[in-house]
């Protein structure tokens, strides 16, 4: 019975008007951000795919394949985060318009490049690839900015997304050239 009481006494002594609250696991802006980093990456992922079946040179054809591996891993961790947070995985595009809407690439250039003759498809795709890449790290800068998310994971997946995104851009700027 004295231990009973003991174990009662000091939960309760955590209880008081001293006892801290626990940090969120996450907040709106974490939330936000895995709204919307899925559909970027799921259109990035289809962008990719048109390289299959492409004349393109064999770096970028390796490039646009490790895309769609590390987008794919991405889009089902978000999932898995937001279903563990009880949040949905879409809303719509129109809620998150205060916060720079979604990062999205013109349906129209996906079309375009889609339906592009082989002699301009190399020189579409690097554009195409390029700007939707650059869309993902501004989209991942808002989850690490001062107002961003406080969830260890979405930040670093923000932060990976940054680094792995600009180098991206990088490689497809050198293909460029």
């Amino acid at each position: 019975m004295r231990v009973v009481l003991a174990v009662v006494a000091l939960l309760l002594a955590g209880c008081g008007s001293g006892a801290t609250a626990a940090a969120p696991s996450y907040n709106a802006a974490d939330v936000m951000f895995l709204q919307m980093l899925i559909p970027q990456n799921q259109q990035g992922i289809e962008i990719v795919r048109l390289a299959a079946a492409r004349p393109l040179p064999a770096s970028v054809k390796e490039l646009a394949a490790a895309i769609e591996v590390t987008q794919q891993t991405e889009v089902g961790d978000m999932r898995r985060w937001l279903h563990d947070w009880n949040q949905p995985e879409t809303v719509a595009p129109q809620a998150h318009a205060g916060h720079g809407g979604m990062k999205l690439t013109s349906p129209d250039l996906v079309g375009a490049l889609r339906s592009a003759p082989d002699t301009e498809f190399t020189r579409r795709f690097l554009d195409v690839l390029t700007g939707q890449q650059q869309g993902a790290v501004e989209l991942a800068q808002t989850e690490n900015g001062t107002a961003g998310g406080v969830n260890a994971q979405a930040r670093d997946l923000a932060r990976r997304v940054i680094e792995s995104r600009t180098a991206e851009v990088k490689q497809l700027l050198n293909t460029k050239t």
